[in-house]
């Protein structure tokens, strides 16, 4: 999250973002807390049954890294409701390059 707190103002111009934990509020990580004590420019969904994380094929149930949370991804989506830009990380560490996503925005606004 910290890496798009610091673009936000590009982020916000070509359109937004939503960030999505598949976590239950009170759960391992205590994201509600975390909310709670910082700002998040913005919003956040927590998908405590993993429907979303599910519908876009990003859940692991189990894996080296991972018990029954999303891998990390970046989705652009688009007006339209497409999506424009994906990146499924191989593994909890494996992050979109912000240069990728930025240019994903961006082309995304212009259509």
């Amino acid at each position: 999250m910290a890496q798009f707190e610091s673009l936000k103002e590009k982020i916000h111009e070509s359109g937004g973002l939503l960030f999505i934990a598949a976590e239950k509020k009170n759960g391992m990580f205590n994201p509600q807390k975390f909310l709670e004590e910082h700002s998040v420019s913005f919003p956040f969904l927590l998908d405590e049954d993993r429907a979303v994380t599910k519908s876009y094929g990003v859940y692991q149930r189990l894996g080296f890294d991972a018990i029954r949370i999303a891998r990390p991804a970046t989705f652009v989506v688009g007006r339209d409701g497409l999506i424009k830009y994906s990146y499924v990380g191989s593994s909890q560490v494996d992050r979109a390059p912000m240069k990728d996503v930025l240019g994903a925005l961006q082309k995304s606004a212009g259509e």
